[in-house]
């Protein structure tokens, strides 16, 4: 009678660590990362314009996850362009790519090199850093964005 309830509180136990560590692995946090795969120029002036950043976020994870925050800096052909944020709430669906639309303006002192390519080229080359904040079920996490590459300018808008 003792060895059946020591059987059945060990069956319990091995049963109970099991789950646990199932769902372990599904809560586990892995960083979004991000993309920046188009440039729209929205408007210009005499003074600068304005942009609107597009960025492929990618969720790894097997739960969405709320934004409270994306904070975005952006080079241009190797010259510091401008920095944009987002304050309002963006929802990340579990194992998927979401697209962003963050705007940007800039003044035309201090982008030279950036503001020729955008007018110029067809493309640019680009360094993004950043800073996401989100709400997992594991807590807010604050996660570093950093990326580099090229990418295309849409033509001015209408």
């Amino acid at each position: 009678m003792v060895m059946g309830r020591a059987t059945a509180v060990s069956l319990a136990g091995l049963t109970l660590a099991t789950l646990a560590c199932s769902l372990a692995q599904r809560l586990r946090f892995e960083a979004p990362s991000a993309q920046l795969t188009g440039v729209t120029i929205t408007g210009l002036g005499l003074s600068g314009g304005s942009l609107e950043l597009k960025l492929d976020v990618l969720n790894p994870n097997s739960y969405t996850l709320r934004s409270t925050r994306l904070q975005v800096a952006i080079d241009l052909e190797n010259t510091p362009f401008g920095t944009a944020a987002i304050d309002r709430a963006l929802e990340l669906p579990p194992a998927a790519h979401s697209e962003v639309r963050v705007p940007l303006t800039f003044t035309w002192s201090g982008v030279g090199a950036g503001a020729r390519a955008m007018l110029s080229k067809g493309s640019l080359k680009y360094g993004l850093t950043g800073r996401l904040l989100v709400d997992s079920p594991l807590g807010e996490r604050s996660v570093d964005l950093r990326t580099s590459g090229v990418v295309a300018v849409a033509d001015l808008a209408r």
